[in-house]
């Protein structure tokens, strides 16, 4: 299932900075960020081996989160949380703010074949 983590961040006067390192459960093989997103859902599934990581670093949206037991929605509006999405978790991302950027780390390389579309029964 779906969980958070808090990443590591120091402020001071100047700002933030926060420190991804050592905190994502896997190895990362691929990063790809969504932005400039209206008012439609995107993902729509889940994956046979990927595992994800999801943080929204500027902005904010919602994650719908079913793993085939359990739902649950998770709100991402900072940059100092990762939600790690495991293969068996379909998902949707939507509500994003007009500046959202949603950046995602995953554990594999895109493969078309890795994707299951169909969301689970009720």
């Amino acid at each position: 299932m779906a969980y958070m983590i808090d990443l590591k961040t120091f402020t001071d006067p100047r700002g933030n900075l926060t420190v991804i390192e050592r905190v994502i459960p896997f190895e990362i093989r691929r990063v790809f960020y969504i932005y400039g997103v209206d008012d439609s859902k995107r993902g729509g599934h889940r994956h046979h081996k990927t595992r994800q990581a999801a943080i929204c670093i500027k902005g904010s949206c919602k994650i719908y989160n079913n793993n085939g037991e359990t739902e649950q929605v998770y709100d991402l509006s900072s940059p100092d949380k990762c939600l790690i999405l495991e293969p068996a978790d379909w998902h949707t991302m939507y509500d994003f703010t007009p500046d959202a950027i949603l950046m995602v780390f995953a554990s594999e390389y895109f493969d078309a074949a890795d994707y299951i579309h169909e969301p689970y029964k009720k």
